[in-house]
């Protein structure tokens, strides 16, 4: 796939990120033509900073990574992120409440996604699908969907399993065209990245851009 990099959020949310990290994350996404970076809360404005007026999207996390917080820190969270430069959230669902079968997590997304729509922003909701039985993911999606979100969102990275190609197309059959797919979690190879894709996937988030794309050149020689 010559146009890998537009779908791929290269990612570093690791608790040992350092300043010098984000100048690395910005370099790489202006140099590889990512789709854009994605980093913790604390480090929007210096990345924002660091982009300046170049066509990268900058991604931070909401809620991250459990998804329990009350509605009204994530909206806070939302606030701040956008107030320091984001353009996209992602945020978790509350998987707690969503087991729990409460109603709460509809209404949860529908506001965070209307503050997200209200400033001109992305949300992306992350479902966490490792905790997740093929009904429930099937549920997630549409809930989502029902509450205005622009992506749905396969993992955070910390829980038991990844991003799998199952469940991306499980996903594309389910959600209506004009909702976005990430795949993110454990995505560290061409291969996997591409079996993404091409299951319905239409962002790719990965701490290994930068491997991917060596991938690739190797492959045209």
């Amino acid at each position: 796939m010559e146009d890998i990099q537009r779908f791929i959020e290269q990612t570093n949310l690791r608790p040992t990120l350092t300043d010098k990290e984000i100048d690395q994350l910005v370099e790489q996404a202006g140099k590889y033509n990512f789709a854009g970076i994605c980093v913790p809360p604390f480090w929007v404005k210096k990345a924002k900073r660091e982009i300046g007026m170049e066509n990268i999207r900058l991604v931070t996390v909401i809620g991250f990574p459990l998804g329990y917080q009350m509605t009204e820190s994530k909206v806070h969270e939302m606030e701040i992120a956008i107030a320091n430069g984001a353009d996209e959230l992602d945020m978790v669902m509350n998987i707690s409440a969503f087991k729990s079968k409460m109603p709460w997590v509809k209404i949860e997304i529908a506001k965070c996604a209307r503050l997200a729509h209200d400033n001109e922003k992305l949300l992306k909701v992350i479902i966490e699908t490792a905790y997740l039985d093929k009904h429930e993911m099937i549920n997630a999606a549409k809930l989502c969907q029902d509450a205005g979100v622009d992506y749905v969102k396969t993992s955070t990275g910390f829980a038991i399993g990844g991003a799998r190609v199952e469940d991306v197309r499980l996903l594309r059959e389910k959600l209506s065209d004009h909702i976005g797919i990430k795949a993110s979690g454990g995505i560290k190879t061409l291969e996997q990245a591409s079996l993404l894709i091409g299951a319905g996937a239409d962002r790719i988030g990965t701490s290994s851009g930068i491997k991917i794309m060596e991938e690739l050149a190797a492959n045209r020689t």
